[in-house]
């Protein structure tokens, strides 16, 4: 029998990235998969390559609409984030608050929708896609690296709370991942710097990390598997770090 068999995953932020890739993962792995994301048309090029998979179009960060998602979730995949750059003097209170709702509110209700159908069938899986930022800080970041360590106590209070009920939830730590999200941030440092994408890879983004290369999407979602897996049966409260050394300094 497929290992998700009778099983019903929903990926958040699932039309590109890590999101689609921990889709195809879990659908490979005999899930249901619920694939949420306000990209309509990321999610319509998703389901061309993971036929079978259910798109739902939402604006995540509204409550409302967060609130709407279905409930008979097994294994819930928070995902979905964006970034912001800016020093604290200069960051919008708005993009912070959008953040903030986005990273940490939207999983917050999300959790609390799905765990009392968790609860019922005795067994479920709370898989936080967090980062190295959840564990260490960097400049002109302040909302991501908020929402992110916000992120990361919010998944060991959900494991602690779940344990009784056959729940476990923890977090993925990656350091940066080849992602829509940090290709612009390697572009848009490129131009700013005057330098070339590799010099932006070197001389800044994994200038703290030992080995050299981008994590990619794929990395992640087998760690994820690891977690929702037979070996993930006694991990929760952790935070499972895939990011080339960076935390380990």
């Amino acid at each position: 029998m497929p290992l998700l068999n009778d099983r019903t995953a929903l990926v958040t932020g699932a039309a590109s990235g890590i999101g689609a890739a921990i889709v195809a993962r879990l659908s490979a792995d005999g899930a249901t998969v619920l694939a949420v994301d306000r990209d309509e048309a990321g999610l319509k090029a998703l389901a061309d390559t993971v036929p079978g998979i259910e798109q739902i179009v939402c604006d995540l960060s509204d409550p409302a609409a967060v609130d709407a998602l279905p409930a008979e979730v097994d294994v819930l995949v928070n995902n979905a984030g964006i970034q912001h750059v800016a020093p604290i003097q200069d960051f919008d209170p708005d993009r912070f608050a959008l953040i903030l709702r986005l990273m940490l509110e939207t999983p917050f209700r999300l959790v609390r929708r799905v765990l009392p159908h968790m609860y019922e069938r005795g067994w479920g899986r709370v898989v936080n896609v967090s980062s190295a930022h959840g564990h260490r800080a960097s400049p002109f970041k302040v909302a991501y690296v908020s929402a992110k360590h916000g992120l990361e106590g919010m998944s060991k209070v959900v494991a602690l709370e779940g344990a009784a009920h056959g729940v476990t939830s923890n977090c993925l730590s990656p350091g940066y991942v080849r992602t829509p999200l940090v290709e612009k941030q390697i572009d848009d440092q490129a131009r700013a710097h005057g330098i070339s994408r590799d010099a932006v890879l070197e001389q800044v983004l994994l200038v703290q990390q030992a080995v050299k290369r981008l994590v990619e999407p794929s990395e992640v979602a087998e760690l994820a598997a690891v977690l929702y897996g037979p070996a993930g049966a006694s991990i929760t409260g952790a935070s499972l770090s895939m990011d080339g050394g960076w935390t380990a300094r």
